[in-house]
C-alpha cells in the first residue's frame, strides 16, 4: 500500500491518500488537491510529490 499525507506536501490538511500503486496515489492526490485546495497539479509538482509517497 502506498501512502501520501497531504500535510507532507505542505497543506494544513489531515488528508491521507492510499492506493496500491504510485500512479493511483498521484491520480487521487491530484483530484484531492483540486477539490479540497483548488490547486491543479502540474508535472513539476508531481516530481516533487513522488518522493513523499511512502510504503505502508
Amino acid at each position: 500500500m502506498k501512502t501520501l499525507r497531504c500535510k507532507d506536501v505542505g497543506f494544513d490538511c489531515p488528508g491521507v491518500i492510499q492506493a496500491q500503486t504510485e500512479t493511483e496515489v498521484l491520480q487521487l492526490a491530484a483530484q484531492h488537491a483540486l477539490e479540497a485546495h483548488q490547486v491543479s497539479v502540474t508535472p513539476e509538482m508531481v516530481e516533487q510529490i513522488k518522493p513523499l509517497i511512502h510504503d505502508e
